[in-house]
């Protein structure tokens, strides 16, 4: 069973772990695996991630070769997944989509990405005043998977963080989607190469 998330496994171990050696009882990458597997089943919380976990334990120690006496607390799950930088998390899922995009795609034809900016739900507090938070994320419709995400600054708007993502991918022969805010002659020219100072 856990052939299929082998490689999966492999590029999660590529996020740089923050705990001190001593604090490692749980592996990351099967904290970060299970709590994938975890959220696509519905849960949206740490408490729901440790209840998937818990409640699938017995299982998920066999097929992975696990000795967990227990699943970790909801707030040691907390602790380790905010304690990680978004940008080592994002670099192993863009190295995952990636590579299901290319073994996905068609053999021939015109491929299409499609930009667009959403708002994450439930990410407000109307407590402390915070407004939801938003992202960018590129959609490749042809393997209909999202490539790629950033985070829009809560004190800008979507073309930024477009053009971020324009220059941080590959869309040589790609067609490419936005709403019309990105209709600017700024974003469709190519930048000139950058010279070092």
């Amino acid at each position: 069973m856990t052939r299929a998330f082998d490689h999966i496994l492999s590029l999660l171990s590529t996020v740089p772990d923050p705990r001190r050696a001593e604090g490692k009882r749980y592996s990351l990458p099967h904290i970060l695996l299970f709590s994938i597997l975890a959220v696509v089943t519905g849960a949206n919380s740490y408490r729901g991630i440790r209840t998937f976990m818990a409640v699938h334990h017995d299982r998920l120690n066999e097929a992975f070769g696990l000795n967990w006496k227990k699943p970790p607390a909801h707030t040691q799950i907390r602790s380790i997944l905010t304690g990680l930088e978004a940008e080592d998390v994002e670099r192993a899922f863009r190295n995952h989509a990636e590579e299901l995009d290319a073994a996905g795609a068609p053999a021939s034809g015109m491929r299409a990405l499609a930009l667009d900016g959403k708002a994450l739900r439930g990410s407000f507090d109307a407590i402390h005043d915070v407004r939801a938070r938003q992202i960018m994320s590129v959609f490749a419709a042809d393997t209909l998977l999202v490539l790629a995400h950033v985070e829009i600054d809560e004190k800008s708007n979507e073309i930024p963080a477009a053009v971020r993502l324009l220059e941080e991918l590959d869309v040589a022969d790609r067609i490419v989607t936005l709403d019309a805010m990105h209709c600017q002659k700024k974003l469709s020219r190519p930048r000139p190469p950058r010279t070092p100072t």
